[in-house]
């Protein structure tokens, strides 16, 4: 059902193809079709590799950002390997624990995925583990080099001296950088470790930060945009200067137009309502200048590709641009972006091509996703703009006022990326006030016996608080399973209502359910989906509506018992912010449905944060309990989780 490269992989496919080396930046570089298909299609030409040492080692190498897209490339070459030769793949990811590291076997694999820390703790035990490595693919680049760096440039590294010596002279030799945004470490990358490579950027404003494009910022009121507009062309300069001024209404344009004509400035205009036609207007453009002289067109966005000028030396955006308008803006510089790769420290010396940009209180609607731009390019950023997008950052939290607290947050005490979290970041203290917990315990010590009954990862659970003394819930569910044994009191529900409450039966047991989400019914059907959720368990599920059953009014009176209950002080290692399924399937037998021991140092809404949280065995011929594992140990054991000190004291912050 492929129906062909797209854009950029038309570009990038080829030299992948040919063994050549190829960094490419695009809006789709995270997606690894930008180079698995070129990549198994070199791999099918044996002949290629046979100067290489006869042992166990892999022809390629894909690293990537984390174990969940490294799962997803593999899944991509366990599919796309079936139109291949065997290339018996692997997915290898490791945690701290040094045993499993050694006991890995990479006898007769020839791709490895990976992940820049899970490959070093493998090399550790595997010291030939790059004697035939042909291809080396950096998949999601800037993510790589902006949350591993020092592991990704000891990995070139190694590959660099491994393909130095002379048995190498008939082998290919490849490295491939794909990502979304240029980062200044891939300078370096193209520099020290690649081989006259092919750099493919389909993305134009990531094609100016490479273009090394000098980014210009002038804040200034909405009113002073034409004065400061006429003080920015009031240069002198030796070189023909060619500006183009972007305006985003005709009313604009000709309002520009009209004023740079008055300050006796030469200048061409183009919109879409122009009596000028576009050749016209190129012809003008286009005419040989000398020296010193400067030519301004002014125009509208909806011109630009009708146009399609490359040479301009400098764009002023007075109207004030969206992050990918910006990009199609940068491109009308095309031509004089700098074609020679400087390396960050060094040659910080800028090209003629040159970006300026009017902020002004009017500039709200894009300023967030201009300011992330400037950051990432390392430009001058005035205060100006940090104080704005801080009020509109403020302005955006405050609309996720009534969602749910961040998952993150809670599970680690961080969110790496707020600004695209469409959950909360600050506390609600209508909503977060303790909920299904009793009074007692947050009033006392904490010390609580709890039943985790469904475990959403490694640290975060659903389950109920259990009193040892006399469980009201206990007496419920009895009282509960007792009624509805009698056939007569199974009463399906004929009009099933949003967050009412209902029984449910599920094998032999009967629970209660709360309605949380009606599909829309379709006129045709007598039955439809719900979705539900089990109000002393924690978990959701979809049924069908005649599984309802009537609930009297006699069970509804205890409060939902399902608390969430976070386990503290750890996180998953390699700067990962998701639990690897390793760990949760572990944690999942561990204790799924035991009683446990565990302190409560926090509270907020319905969610317990405990630390310790301990697994207990009742000796009943002895009439005591004793302590069997603490969960954070577990977690640490398996070596793909680590300590995590801030935890609830960056929850006390908020």
């Amino acid at each position: 059902k492929f129906l062909g490269p797209n854009f950029t992989e038309s570009y990038c496919w080829p030299p992948v193809a040919r063994g050549c080396d190829v960094v490419a930046i695009s809006y789709q570089g995270n997606d690894p079709f930008l180079y698995i298909p070129p990549v198994l299609t070199f791999l099918q030409s044996g002949s290629c590799y046979k100067a290489l040492p006869n042992r166990n080692g892999p022809l390629a190498l894909i690293l990537c950002p984390g174990w969940k897209k490294a799962q997803l490339v593999f899944e991509l070459l366990k599919t796309y390997e079936r139109c291949s030769r065997q290339l018996h793949p692997m997915l290898i990811i490791l945690g701290q624990n040094k045993e499993e590291a050694r006991s890995v076997k990479i006898r007769g694999c020839e791709v490895i995925v990976t992940t820049p820390y899970s490959l070093l703790r493998l090399f550790e035990h595997h010291s030939l583990l790059f004697c035939r490595l042909c291809h080396l693919v950096l998949d999601e680049i800037e993510v790589l080099f902006s949350d591993a760096t020092k592991q990704v440039f000891t990995i070139l590294d190694c590959y660099k001296k491994a393909i130095i010596t002379e048995e190498w002279e008939y082998s290919p030799h490849q490295i491939i950088a794909v990502g979304t945004c240029w980062n200044k470490h891939i300078a370096h990358l193209i520099k020290e470790f690649m081989n006259d490579p092919y750099i493919v950027i389909t993305a134009m404003e990531e094609a100016s930060i490479y273009g090394n494009v000098q980014q210009v910022v002038r804040p200034c009121t909405n009113s002073e945009r034409t004065a400061v507009l006429l003080k920015i062309l009031d240069f002198t300069h030796d070189n023909l200067q060619k500006v183009l001024v972007f305006t985003n209404s005709v009313n604009e344009a000709e309002m520009v137009h009209k004023a740079l004509k008055s300050n006796s400035i030469f200048s061409l205009k183009i919109h879409k309502e122009s009596k000028f036609n576009f050749k016209c207007i190129l012809e003008q453009w286009t005419k040989k200048y000398s020296s010193g002289i400067h030519v301004v067109l002014v125009l509208t966005d909806d011109c630009m590709q009708s146009l399609g000028i490359t040479d301009a030396t400098c764009v002023i955006h007075f109207s004030f641009p969206s992050p990918r308008i910006f990009g199609e803006r940068l491109h009308s510089m095309s031509d004089n972006f700098c074609k020679v790769i400087k390396d960050s420290s060094v040659d910080q010396e800028y090209t003629k091509a040159r970006s300026v940009i009017l902020l002004t209180e009017n500039s709200a609607c894009h300023a967030l996703g201009i300011l992330r731009y400037l950051q990432h390019a390392e430009a001058e950023i005035p205060p100006e703009l940090h104080d704005f997008t801080a009020k509109m950052l403020e302005a955006e939290e405050d609309k996720k006022f009534s969602r749910p607290l961040c998952a993150y947050l809670k599970t680690f005490g961080i969110c790496k990326n707020r600004t695209m979290c469409p959950d909360r970041h600050q506390i609600n203290l209508q909503i977060d006030v303790p909920q299904n917990i009793p009074d007692k315990i947050i009033q006392t010590s904490g010390c609580v016996t709890i039943l985790p009954l469904h475990i959403v990862n490694a640290t975060n659970y659903f389950g109920r608080i259990v009193d040892k003394q006399k469980d009201q819930y206990t007496t419920l569910a009895e009282e509960i399973n007792e009624y509805f044994k009698k056939p007569s009191n199974k009463i399906s529900v004929k009009n099933v209502e949003k967050l009412a409450f209902y029984g449910l039966c599920e094998k032999t047991l009967f629970h209660r359910v709360q309605v949380i989400e009606i599909s829309p019914k379709e006129e045709e059907n007598l039955f439809f989906n719900v979705k539900i959720q089990y109000i002393d368990e924690g978990r959701t599920s979809q049924v069908q509506s005649y599984q309802l059953l009537h609930l009297p009014a006699r069970f509804q009176c205890l409060p939902p018992q399902a608390v969430e209950f976070v386990v503290c002080r750890v996180k998953p290692v390699d700067n990962e912010m998701e639990w690897n399924p390793k760990v949760t399937h572990y944690i999942h037998h561990k204790i799924k449905g035991k009683l446990h021991e565990a302190k409560i140092v926090h509270t907020l809404g319905n969610t317990a944060w405990v630390d310790p949280m301990v697994g207990i065995e009742l000796l009943s011929d002895l009439k005591m309990s004793v302590n069997e594992y603490n969960v954070r140990s577990e977690i640490l054991s398996t070596g793909l989780g680590t300590d995590n000190p801030e935890h609830i004291t960056q929850l006390q912050k908020l």
